[in-house]
């Protein structure tokens, strides 16, 4: 039951960064930020540390890894 509400906070987290995902970092509106559109709105946002946000490694920061980084503090709160 603790995995089930684990599970369900994080899919949480990850809807409520989904405004501020697409609001500010997402130039193409396609649900991923991919490097350039992070350093476009970030340009302090080093290639190394874009690769730690993208925790599987596909190119993209998808609202669920950017949520994460939130909280981490790798980068800073994007408002919605």
């Amino acid at each position: 039951m603790t995995k089930t509400y684990l599970g369900l906070a994080a899919a949480t987290v990850a809807l409520m960064a989904t405004p501020a995902l697409a609001a500010t970092l997402d130039a193409d509106g396609d649900g991923l930020v991919t490097f350039e559109e992070m350093t476009a709105a970030m340009p302090e946002i080093s290639e190394e540390t874009f690769m730690l946000i993208d925790a599987n490694a596909d190119g993209a920061v998808d609202a669920e890894e950017l949520a994460t980084a939130e909280q981490a503090g790798t980068i800073p709160p994007q408002d919605s």
